[in-house]
């Protein structure tokens, strides 16, 4: 019978052992199975250092510094990747994971419009240990691997597979001239769902950043701008890139592609901005791609009066702009800016908190809009792309708690009692459990124009109407009063039966139990 080969993977060097030689015992300080996640982000690191997977999980440290929490708060940090994949053109995604994980993400990403197939490839513990997984991921990479309708197959590595070692970087580079990107996000090395987005965004770079190495690459689908471009890094509103280009127009300068792109050839329009601005700061490792290739980064975003004053210098600086133009972008927008945030004053106290990344500049703008903000958290990490929003926000004295738990958002609310608190979903379930007027941060805050003019009145309108309905959040509170909590926990059909007797007579034996236990700790 003779093998198939694909690549080159199979002529990896074993090692061989002596005539006699006793064959070396693995040392694996925690088992992992091939079925399920459920041993325990140290347990899964452990494993995964003991596989080989030390030098990932230390750059993933540096990149994303763990908080206080030992875990995600948020979603599965691979949904983030996973909708990066889905949103690209001539993309397709593979997971390789635990099948119910698989199933939660995939079930996710159509949830938040996904429109094509999540690849996955299953496994037991037999083919994990074997080393048979990756053979079946090799051998479905290649079957994926048509140029006719991709240009790159993004193979990611959940928390088992990771764990186990399965090496992706054996997997070839490219198959029948279609790009092959594997990559690890595992919830027990990557903190949110946020920065997974830029694990694969920065794998992505560093492969389009080796092709323009290596020779020309094919230019953008709407061709090169005439004029220098910015390229913005984060995900954004929709409207936000286009209003960007036009508070850049008149310094001679064009909005560059949105990272994490759309297209893989956008990826190469990025890399040729001379000029990268973090919208989001939290794209460690996008902008190690940017830097290596010599691009400037320039962090903040032109939110609110004062951040678009300061944004549109710093870009004017990188740039070399002449300071006359910088003033004349400033005069063209700053007067609009005002008379909006004017036009839509927004009364009352707000905490806020989210994982997406642009809380910061969320509170900027809500601040300028005239409320008050003395608390913002957010569960992504401290970066220098952030210190200017930090800095300004702590000047109007807001605290600003990065890698903030859901604890800290908690209790920040419930000592401030604020008119409005805006955050992630157990966050909101607090607060209207509390009477507190409440919205979510991701579909109701973020998901809204932020940049220049539009910006600056878009959260007046929904913010003052949320405030406005204290009343009718204490009229809930008083009718629901009691329901859903102790004896009332459940549905019933008439009135709870209460035993007093019962819970007397069964609390003196839990008395009784431990009283016995104390006495035998005593001796």
């Amino acid at each position: 019978m003779t093998e198939i080969g694909y690549d080159s993977a199979h002529d990896a060097p074993l090692t061989q052992l002596a005539a006699g030689q006793p064959e070396p015992q693995r040392e694996v300080s925690a088992p992992v199975d091939g079925m399920g996640c459920h041993a325990g982000a140290a347990t899964m690191e452990a494993a995964a250092r003991a596989a080989g997977n030390s030098e990932l999980l230390d750059q993933y440290a540096a990149d994303y510094p763990q908080g206080p929490h030992d875990k995600p708060q948020s979603m599965c940090p691979a949904f983030g990747s996973l909708r990066v994949g889905l949103r690209m053109r001539r993309v397709a995604t593979i997971l390789s994971g635990s099948a119910c994980c698989v199933y939660g993400l995939t079930f996710v990403s159509h949830f938040y419009g996904a429109r094509r197939s999540v690849g996955y490839v299953p496994f037991n513990s037999e083919s994990l240990v074997t080393g048979k997984l990756f053979e079946d991921i090799r051998d479905a990479v290649h079957e994926l691997a048509d140029p006719d309708r991709y240009d790159a197959v993004v193979v990611t590595n959940l928390c088992v597979p990771t764990a186990s070692g399965v090496p992706l970087k054996l997997l070839p580079s490219e198959i029948n001239g279609v790009r092959i990107v594997g990559i690890d996000v595992p919830g027990f090395g990557i903190p949110t769902h946020a920065e997974a987005k830029d694990v694969l965004a920065g794998a992505m770079l560093k492969y389009a950043r080796a092709e323009i190495e290596a020779g020309p690459v094919a230019a953008p689908a709407q061709g090169r701008s005439d004029r220098p471009q910015v390229a913005l890094l984060g995900e954004m509103f929709p409207a936000d890139p286009m209003m960007l280009g036009a508070m850049l127009a008149p310094m001679g300068l064009a909005a560059g592609p949105v990272v994490p792109c759309r297209e893989w050839r956008e990826l190469y329009a990025a890399l040729d901005c001379d000029v990268v601005a973090a919208i989001h700061p939290f794209y460690t490792a996008a902008v190690r791609e940017f830097q290596s290739a010599g691009r400037k980064i320039v962090g903040s975003a032109p939110v609110g009066h004062d951040g678009t004053a300061a944004w549109l210098a710093a870009i004017g600086e990188a740039y070399n702009v002449d300071p006359a133009q910088i003033a004349a972008a400033q005069n063209a927008f700053l007067p609009a800016i005002k008379a909006a945030l004017a036009a839509n004053p927004i009364k009352g106290t707000i905490t806020l908190s989210g994982y997406e990344g642009s809380e910061l500049l969320v509170a900027r703008l809500l601040i300028e809009s005239g409320a008050n903000v003395p608390y913002v958290g957010t569960a992504c990490p401290k970066t220098p792309w952030s210190a200017a929003d930090l800095e300004w926000l702590e000047a109007k004295g807001t605290r600003v708690k990065f890698r903030a738990s859901l604890e800290d958002d908690a209790s920040a609310m419930m000592a401030i009692r604020p008119d409005l608190a805006v955050g992630t979903t157990p966050l909101v379930q607090k607060a209207k459990e509390l009477a507190i007027p409440s919205l979510y941060f991701t579909n109701l805050i973020s998901a809204r124009p932020l940049m220049g003019p539009a910006g600056a009145g878009s959260l007046g309108q929904v913010v003052n109407a949320a405030i406005a309905g204290r009343d009718r959040m204490e009229t809930m509170k008083a009718f629901f009063e009691g329901v859903g909590h102790g004896d009332t926990a459940g549905i019933w059909e008439g009135a709870p039966n209460l035993r007093p007797d019962f819970r007397a007579v069964h609390q003196k034996k839990l008395d009784k139990l431990a009283r016995a236990a104390k006495a035998e700790e005593m001796i």
